[in-house]
């Protein structure tokens, strides 16, 4: 009989090191398939995976079961992202400044516009709060009522959220036909 993550986890969380090197073989892939979309690079997605994984036996210890192990690894996974897009933002402005750093940004947009299709652009031009949306609703086919568990969010405000992404979606598409 296959031992559940929540288990695995209480006895990751205990000191086994087998059942944790079971949970990180089991959720690897989904943890890095997960970053890429949050980051969208692959080697941002593997640092921001290996940062996961390095702290996750001390965070293993805060689970509580409360919900699917999955559901708490996603939140795991979008609050490293956060942090780390605002630490790598922080470094950024002070090493090169407001105005460097933003002709800096648009050189970069203008040349993943180069090399990316024009939904891979539309995603990164989204607001944070609406890509988070869209790679656990489409991106990891969870259902609005997970993706609102995962954010600790109303499934209304999911909801919301997906329509504001149709929204700027049609914006985009709009703005490219001109």
């Amino acid at each position: 009989m296959k031992t559940s993550d929540e288990a695995l986890a209480q006895a990751a969380s205990d000191g086994d090191s087998e059942a944790f090197s079971l949970l990180v073989r089991r959720h690897y892939d989904r943890l890095f398939r997960l970053s890429w979309r949050l980051t969208g690079h692959r080697a941002d997605a593997e640092d921001l995976t290996h940062d996961i994984l390095a702290a996750l036996p001390a965070k293993l210890r805060a689970f509580r079961a409360d919900s699917k192990f999955t559901t708490w690894l996603y939140r795991v996974t979008l609050n490293a992202a956060t942090d780390r897009a605002r630490k790598s933002q922080r470094r950024r402005r002070a090493r090169e400044g407001w105005g460097q750093d933003y002709t800096r940004r648009a050189a970069e947009a203008a040349e993943g516009a180069e090399a990316q299709d024009w939904l891979a652009n539309a995603m990164r031009a989204l607001p944070p709060e609406l890509r988070e949306t869209v790679v656990l609703t489409l991106g990891e086919e969870l259902t609005q009522a997970q993706a609102a568990e995962v954010m600790g969010l109303s499934e209304g405000t999911i909801a919301w959220r997906m329509s504001e992404v149709k929204r700027h979606l049609r914006e985009m598409a709009k703005e490219g036909a001109r």
